[in-house]
């Protein structure tokens, strides 16, 4: 599948929402953002007006489109952006790196301590994951 060419949007022009296939996508006056008429939700310009940006307060990720000149495909986040995928990468360094090192080591108490370490980076990417759907 050849990649498709990025059109940068105008703000002065109407284009179909990205959400509902019968929805317009209207300019707001004074503002770089597009509303839509049938779903109400608002879309602002980002990275160098070739993406828009649903803005939302209830859907924890950022939900973003570009345009190709006839319709709106969808553009994920960066690695780094996406708190998911930053947890599970925790969680697999610990499975296969951390934890055959563990089993290695001497018993006794250094391995009650490598336990808590463990159990508190398990913790880490939960409480990231709970922080960024609270946003």
């Amino acid at each position: 599948m050849r990649p498709q060419k990025l059109i940068k949007v105008d703000i002065n022009s109407e284009y179909p929402c990205p959400c509902r296939r019968r929805g317009r996508l209207l300019p707001i006056i004074l503002t770089e953002a597009f509303g839509c008429e049938r779903c109400q939700k608002i879309f602002v310009l980002q990275e160098n007006n070739q993406v828009i940006e649903q803005l939302s307060s209830s859907y924890p990720y950022k939900q973003m489109w570009r345009w190709t000149g006839y319709r709106w495909v969808a553009s994920h986040p960066r690695l780094g952006e996406s708190y998911l995928s930053v947890a599970v990468g925790i969680i697999l360094l610990l499975l296969f790196i951390w934890l055959p090192l563990v089993l290695r080591s001497p018993a006794g108490v250094s391995m009650i301590f490598w336990i808590g370490i463990a159990i508190l980076l398990l913790i880490l990417p939960a409480i990231l994951f709970w922080l960024a759907r609270g946003r």
